[in-house]
């Protein structure tokens, strides 16, 4: 198995909508097994393709029931609110309060090609919606108020300024693979 860098906010590719997978095969089910253990090493819950450098719609996640791979998935309906405190691990050590539905509807397709068709709510359908956010493009920074965003922006902007330990010249920058 191999590992991934995971993509930091100020990436490009972290903007960009990912691309339906076409053909589920062995390439894809490779690259759900290196995701996975690229997500528990971070540690996190869940991983989108395109934080590892990958524009194709599939995510891996594990919340507490073993990992699990969903390929183009789609939220066909949302009801309700619910606000929970949530980071991300292109945006590490940051979190906030995030508003949310409460519960989703998840439809996609597993790694042999059966289709799913999953009812979640509060935390297991918050992971699917960030998830989804990644593969439509969207950080979690763009579901904060304009003075939560500014504040975050800010912070990212500083962090992006600092030297890294051990680079006396200060040459590495947010987002870049070390």
């Amino acid at each position: 198995m191999t590992t991934f860098a995971i993509r930091q906010y100020g990436d490009p590719v972290l903007r960009q909508v990912t691309k339906v997978i076409e053909e589920i095969d062995g390439r894809v089910a490779k690259l759900a097994e290196d995701m996975i253990e690229t997500m528990y090493e971070a540690p996190g819950v869940g991983l989108a393709a395109n934080q590892v450098g990958v524009q194709r719609r599939m995510f891996v996640y594990d919340v507490g029931d073993g990992p699990m791979v969903i390929v183009n998935p789609t939220i066909v309906e949302s009801t309700g609110e619910w606000t929970y405190q949530e980071g991300c691990l292109s945006v590490p050590g940051l979190s906030w309060p995030i508003v949310r539905p409460g519960s989703v509807h998840l439809t996609g397709y597993d790694l042999d090609g059966n289709e799913l068709s999953i009812e979640a709510d509060e935390f297991v359908g918050r992971v699917f919606q960030h998830e989804l956010d990644h593969l439509d493009g969207i950080l979690l920074v763009e579901r904060l108020d304009e003075d939560q965003r500014r504040e975050a922006k800010a912070i990212l902007r500083a962090r992006a300024l600092e030297p890294l330990t051990g680079d006396p010249d200060g040459l590495h920058t947010l987002g870049e693979d070390l």
